[in-house]
């Protein structure tokens, strides 16, 4: 039986879930200013009690509220402690090439009923990188795509005379764990976020055979940046990377608006909420909530490598990975970390999580970085939401 104390801390913790779960579906206003970002320090002292999983889980790929069969190379990740559904999925090539974008939401819609589509000018499997230049590759986000995450950028990035190259990762059905956005077409980034790191490095060796280059440029949005630093950090990259240029990655992971932080704490009462929540998110979604086993696995070590230049950009209007600091990186030895909020400087781009790959001030934050002598950073309007390539 269940102590006074107790039922109180769950009923407490319920009223704040409902709380937290209406800010993030009504999200932000697009003239909201927003809201003092808890330190990570805060963070790290309320999720502190859920970083131990509550009850026993048998296996790593059991627990209560799924069973995991394994990702076929003999392990399993449970990120959140619990694994809903089995492991699996693939990553594929596109095929066919969609129009250049310069909505988000136009961009999107196009992704979700042509999900293998290319952004204008990448994968010339012909292309050679100018001396002094590396080929790029440009990897997605979670429930995007190849072409959704880079029908803005991509087309930019080619005609600065890069070769440029995208594939989608992390391809799993609603079996497989990928949640119940994978039931979409055009859905990518749902598996587990070391297999999709597994599939990065099998592309990035395609790309440095076919081009003859010794490295390679990163850039990255959202899930496909903590998953291509796990790449660098455990999968052999430190070695093929120069530049890893990242939007609004979860390194730290993110409280998705409060609600992963409570999750864990209800999951430390002994209700596995997180597994239930996964059946809907998939995967990759719980284990980039902070204080997941993939998170604390990452950093364990520092946030970096050596030999690597990071650039690292952030948005305060940022409503998925939260609070948006949380996105930047400690510099360690050997490497160089700018960190870079998109506003300072430039109020007038109010980019949100998905309208920052359709911002010219972010690309041309990338360009900088990857020659910061032919391309200096600008700042230009850019609309919150829908995006706009710098207009409505």
């Amino acid at each position: 039986m269940k102590s006074p104390s107790r039922r109180r801390t769950l009923q407490t913790a319920m009223l704040t879930g409902v709380s937290a779960l209406a800010v993030a579906l009504t999200g932000p206003g697009a003239g909201a200013a927003p809201n003092d970002a808890p330190t990570e320090q805060a963070l790290a002292e309320i999720i502190a009690a859920g970083r131990s999983v509550a009850g026993p889980s048998g296996s790593a790929c059991n627990s209560g509220s799924g069973t995991g069969s394994g990702n076929g190379s003999g392990d399993c990740y449970g990120g959140s402690g619990s694994s809903s559904g089995s492991s699996g999925g693939y990553s594929s090539d596109t095929v066919g090439v969609g129009p250049a974008q310069t909505s988000f939401l136009a961009a999107f819609a196009y992704g979700l009923a042509n999900g293998d589509a290319a952004p204008p000018g990448a994968n010339d499997w012909n292309c050679k990188p100018a001396d002094g230049e590396r080929p790029l590759v440009m990897v997605h986000g979670t429930w995007m795509n190849a072409y959704n995450g880079y029908a803005f950028m991509g087309p930019e990035f080619k005609n600065a005379g890069l070769c440029t190259f995208t594939f989608n990762y992390g391809r799993s059905n609603l079996i497989e764990g990928g949640g119940l956005g994978s039931v979409l077409p055009g859905v990518m980034g749902t598996g587990y976020i070391q297999d999709s790191a597994d599939q990065l490095a099998l592309f990035v060796d395609r790309v440095l055979a076919a081009t003859g280059a010794d490295e390679v440029d990163i850039v990255a949005h959202s899930q496909g940046g903590s998953m291509s630093n796990w790449y660098t950090k455990f999968d052999g990259g430190a070695d093929k990377v120069k530049n890893l240029i990242t939007y609004g990655a979860t390194h730290h992971g993110t409280s998705l608006d409060g609600i992963g932080a409570l999750g864990r704490m209800i999951n430390n009462l002994g209700i596995d909420i997180l597994g239930f929540i996964e059946i809907f998110v998939g995967h990759a979604g719980i284990q980039q909530t902070i204080g997941s086993d993939f998170v604390n696995q990452l950093n364990a070590n520092g946030d970096t490598v050596p030999g690597i230049d990071y650039t690292i950009v952030g948005t305060r209007y940022d409503e998925v990975t939260n609070p948006y600091d949380l996105t930047f990186l400690k510099q360690g030895p050997g490497s160089t970390v700018r960190n870079i909020t998109l506003q300072e400087g430039c109020e007038q781009d109010v980019s949100d999580h998905l309208t920052m790959m359709y911002s010219p001030r972010a690309l041309s934050i990338a360009l900088n970085a990857i020659d910061p002598g032919r391309h200096q950073i600008v700042c230009t309007f850019n609309p919150w939401l829908v995006g706009g390539g710098g207009s409505l």
